[in-house]
């Protein structure tokens, strides 16, 4: 007994029913993460149908919040689509969430597409060193959740020129810019928590979480010893990128040979990233409207789609 339907590539391919492909290859480049590999074939096989399929749930929204405004005789703003993608570091969810808002906004009915990952709302490096838990960065009590829900909130009540806070990788910090959403047609949150909900925290003092505002949950999913392999990989690549920016919090580790770097890599892993997707993440896993399972080439194999 399962709630979900299952795809392989092929069968889920066949979905997409004729859409056409509006980017290029170099706007792929451009969307895909560090040690990613989004392929032309990927984005069409995988993607196109997952965006045929998210634009129906869209325009079905939509025309349901036609009827209400038509019964309420309301001329305001609809609420937007909320699309949530959780997942674990270094699994790919980024490059899922850019690739997604390119393909919906090319659509005429919701052209105004915004994203929006929960980064920026995780508490300043100060905080987290005061409360003594910048060992935890990433996990439920590094985030600002109250602002979060505040701002998931308020765009769902279609309040206008609403601010974000943005994040630096670089400075492992939040900046001093914002980012400002005004009223889209789909917003996309993407980030480690965007699942959780008042099951895994029944003691919080809040009852509400973003679960609670989003119309469509994805989990990209892989195998966790997979995951701990990326993200060695990924951390060699910021080791010879990122971290040799001015400014880069995490400079130092430039100069570590190679073997000490995957050292250094997988004793984050194992000490943080590896038990905040074990005890934090994967268990939301269940409660996502699809699944996108890939293998070790980065690929998707399986698609779960909840019935």
């Amino acid at each position: 007994m399962t709630p979900y339907l299952s795809f392989d590539r092929q069968q889920w391919a066949e979905l997409r029913n004729s859409v056409p492909m509006t980017l290029t290859l170099e706007d792929l480049k451009e969307l895909q993460g560090v040690n990613e590999k989004l392929t032309m074939e990927e984005a069409v096989e995988i993607y196109l149908p997952l965006a045929r399929l998210l634009n129906l749930y869209i325009e079905a929204r939509q025309n349901r919040n036609t009827v209400l405004q038509q019964f309420l005789g309301n001329e305001g703003n609809p609420p937007p689509f909320i699309i949530g993608i959780a997942g674990s570091v270094a699994v790919g969810k980024s490059t899922t969430a850019r690739l997604l808002k390119a393909l919906l906004s090319r659509w005429e009915n919701h052209p105004k597409v915004e994203l929006v990952t929960t980064d920026g709302f995780l508490y300043p490096k100060k905080t987290l060193n005061d409360k003594g838990i910048m060992e935890k960065k990433g996990f439920p009590e590094s985030y600002d959740i109250k602002r979060l829900l505040t701002f998931v909130s308020d765009v769902k009540a279609g309040k206008p020129h609403l601010e974000v806070p943005v994040y630096s990788h670089i400075t492992y910090d939040i900046t001093d810019k914002v980012k400002t959403i005004d009223r889209p047609d789909v917003l996309i949150i993407e980030g480690l928590n965007v699942l959780q909900s008042g099951m895994d925290y029944p003691h919080a003092p809040h009852r509400v979480f973003v679960s609670d505002f989003i119309d469509f949950s994805i989990y990209v999913d892989a195998e966790c010893d997979v995951i701990e392999q990326w993200y060695i990989e990924r951390f060699l690549e910021f080791r010879l990128g990122a971290f040799t920016k001015p400014g880069s919090y995490f400079s130092h580790y430039t100069q570590l040979s190679k073997d000490e770097a995957i050292d250094k890599a997988r004793s984050i892993w194992r000490s943080i990233n590896g038990i905040n997707l074990s005890n934090n993440i994967l268990p939301t896993k269940g409660r996502a409207q699809l699944v996108l399972k890939k293998g070790q080439d980065h690929l998707v194999e399986q698609i779960l789609l909840r019935k």
